[in-house]
């Protein structure tokens, strides 16, 4: 199995589902200050989505493998910067806001592992 296939799916799928939500229902509820919030939050999750979607097939079709923990550090960055900010936007409990920076931090780590193991292996 493709683990990594399966987490960009479902990435994928729950980016869609947050992002059609935050379209449809959250227009009438809540201010056009915190649907640009959710907007964001939405973008980033579905821009990992295809990361981690690529690096799945290119460890899979004799591409450069990168190993596990860009796709493991690109998961995690999109629970902890999108799903707090989610949580955000539903609650305006400002402490899910908190926890955005470090999933913007592991987000960075995630990409800077990529350029590291890009010059490693390359």
């Amino acid at each position: 199995m493709n683990y990594a296939l399966v987490v960009a799916g479902c990435l994928g799928a729950t980016g869609v589902a947050a992002g059609a939500f935050g379209a449809h229902a959250l227009e009438s509820l809540v201010t056009p200050e915190r649907l640009d919030i959710w907007a964001t939050a939405a973008q980033y999750h579905l821009l990992h989505a295809v990361v981690v979607m690529v690096l799945a097939l290119t460890a899979n079709t004799g591409g450069m493998s990168v190993g596990p923990w860009p796709v493991i550090g690109f998961t995690g960055g999109v629970v902890l910067f999108s799903f707090s900010l989610y949580a955000y936007v539903l609650t305006e409990i400002p402490m899910f806001a908190m926890v955005t920076p470090f999933g913007g931090s592991v987000l960075i780590l995630s990409w800077l592992l990529l350029i590291y193991r890009g010059m490693k292996v390359g």
